[in-house]
């Protein structure tokens, strides 16, 4: 059996070497040995299996990582419209709350002088009073310094006689002299002690007996408590007309304050707070209904409003060439009423405006014409502007839906820099487009169809009553070239029409051809220059008796093309 033993472990140490490569000598291994590197193989498997735990874990992991990057692929953001809904609702629910708490109406300013006045007279009393307890308080203190010195004189008395009445006792002398001596000593010293805390007792009752109550301070506090307003009823406000959330017209109005604030509601609110506030600063309500100053007629001069354009926007014209005039602006006063009436101006408008729905036409366009416009040197005057642009933007917000400013002269370019630096919003200087003086007229026109704008800024007079369907052609004379225009009459009626060459210095002549053979043109208008100093404007009528039509011919000399607007229509003679 032992030699079978020998060999099976013979075997063993061989098969070890042949499948182990790391295994050196085949001689067997002590069992102290062996298990030492057990041991360490026993703790290194731990290790790997973490690893493999450690890599499951990760395989495990990642793949929730990329189920969550999936997920957060098809998440869809909302849109801005969404965006809009939910800050309106946010706004509208604090609108709520403020109009609940009565926030928009702040409560009358306290008669500070008055309260000021009130609180001193009690400090002065307190301190007088402060005053004569401090000297209450030392006479009490000499009071007691007194009674102690007259209570001393008064103990020491006393104490000779229980000596005499204590001798008759039968007592040695040693007892006689100390022992009676010490009792009567202490009894009377204990005594005096009372007598004095009596009299500190009766004079503090007296001095707390003395002293005055507190002064008024709580009194003070108790009136407040009192003014503190009570819970009652919400307040109504309203603003441009338009009472706040009552309609849906309120929404259209809260969405142009979340605008102007890049829609943050709290901040929107405040500005909401803020514009109402200085409305009822400036009396705007009264100020529509009052009557209008007499300088009303040259304020209207330099703005008014004005047709619409291509969209449908109301139209507002401002001339600054008319700031030169030093009757209207001679004084601040002055500019003041100017101030006021404009702003009147404006709350008009903007109450003629169609609040229904967020899509409605609730904006204006702006035309500032800066020809002949005061310059750079006139500094309180463009301060004065510079104030008045900016109450229009804090308490009219998102109401310019574009800001067109013409006629610019070259030194406007850098006070442009700072004249946009007081819009404070990107959306808003975003809606502002310059042009100089040879680009006007084809800036306007951009925006705005020339049947809409005033002669006075290149456009077409309102002498023809237009429909629909009168609408202004623009055409283009090329250089050194003539161009016709050609207006059909097919039956016997009154042609009218009117024309506008921009840039002019070109010939102009109209003439009248029948369609029937036989029949002899009709020369309308002779050829005739039309300059720069001439009537931007040309008009003319012609009452045709049998079919046909009016030419008019427009030749270019010059070396610059030419734009061309013309309109024209047809009525029924009323003489025949």
């Amino acid at each position: 059996m032992a030699q079978e033993e020998a060999q099976k472990s013979t075997d063993v140490v061989a098969v070890a070497t042949t499948t182990d490569k790391e295994v050196t000598a085949p001689a067997p291994v002590p069992e102290k040995e062996v298990t030492a590197p057990v041991a360490s193989e026993e703790k290194a498997v731990p290790e790997k299996e973490e690893k493999v735990t450690s890599q499951a874990d990760a395989e495990k992991s990642s793949p929730v990582k990329e189920e969550e990057t999936v997920v957060a692929e098809k998440v869809i953001a909302p849109s801005p419209e969404e965006l809009e809904k939910k800050a309106l609702e946010e706004l509208k629910e604090l609108v709520r709350e403020a109009l609940n708490k009565r926030e928009f109406t702040p409560p009358p300013p306290p008669p500070v002088k008055e309260e000021k006045t009130e609180e001193k007279k009690p400090a002065e009393e307190t301190k007088e009073e402060e005053k004569t307890e401090e000297k209450k308080e030392e006479e009490a203190v000499k009071i007691e310094e007194k009674s102690s010195d007259a209570v001393a004189p008064e103990e020491t008395k006393p104490e000779e006689k229980p000596e005499a009445a204590a001798a008759p006792a039968e007592t040695t002398p040693e007892e006689k002299e100390v022992v009676p001596a010490t009792v009567t000593t202490t009894e009377k010293a204990s005594g005096a002690e009372e007598d004095g805390t009596k009299t500190v007792e009766a004079i503090e009752e007296s001095i707390v007996s003395v002293t005055p109550p507190e002064p008024a301070a709580p009194v003070v506090l108790e009136t407040t408590v009192a003014t503190e307003p009570e819970p009652v009823e919400p307040e109504e406000v309203s603003i441009y007309g338009v009472p706040l959330l009552q309609d849906e017209r309120s929404d259209t109005i809260l969405l142009k304050f979340l605008r102007a604030r890049d829609f943050k509601v709290k901040e929107a609110l405040t500005m909401l707070k803020n514009t109402v506030q200085w409305r009822k600063e400036n009396k705007i309500d009264e100020l529509l209904e009052a009557e209008a100053g007499e300088e009303a007629s040259e304020f209207e001069k330099m703005v008014f409003a004005h047709g619409v354009d291509k969209e449908g926007h109301v139209v507002i014209y401002s001339s600054y060439g008319e700031f030169q005039n030093k009757e209207l602006f001679s004084d601040k006063e002055k500019l003041n009423k100017f101030l006021s009436w404009r702003i009147r101006l404006q709350e008009k408008c903007v109450r003629a405006l169609d609040f229904s729905s967020p899509d409605a036409k609730s904006s204006f366009v702006f035309v500032s014409d800066f020809r002949n416009a005061p310059g750079l040197g006139k500094r309180a005057l463009w301060q004065f502007i510079k104030r008045a642009v900016k109450q229009f933007e804090d308490n009219y917000p998102e109401f310019a839906t574009r800001e067109l400013f013409i006629n610019v002269p070259w030194w406007y370019i850098p006070y442009y820099k700072t004249f946009g630096s007081i819009i404070t919003s990107p959306r808003t200087r975003s809606k502002m487009v310059l042009a100089g003086p040879a680009k006007s007229a084809d800036t306007i026109f951009k925006y705005i169809a020339p049947e809409q704008v005033p002669v006075k800024y290149g456009g077409l007079s309102n002498d023809i009553p237009l429909t629909g369907e009168d609408t202004v052609t623009e055409a283009i004379v090329k250089p050194a070239a003539k161009y016709t225009i050609e207006m059909p009459a097919s039956e016997a009626c009154t042609l009218s029409w009117e024309l506008r060459v921009l840039g002019a210095d070109v010939s102009y002549g109209a003439q009248f051809e029948p369609t029937t053979e036989g029949s002899y043109d009709v020369i309308v208008s002779k050829n005739r220059k039309i300059g720069l100093t001439d009537e931007p404007v040309t008009t003319g009528s012609f009452k045709v008796g049998e079919p046909g039509k009016i030419v008019i011919t427009i030749d270019n000399q010059t070396s610059k093309k030419k734009k061309v607007l013309y309109r024209f229509k047809t009525q029924p003679r009323s003489d025949l």
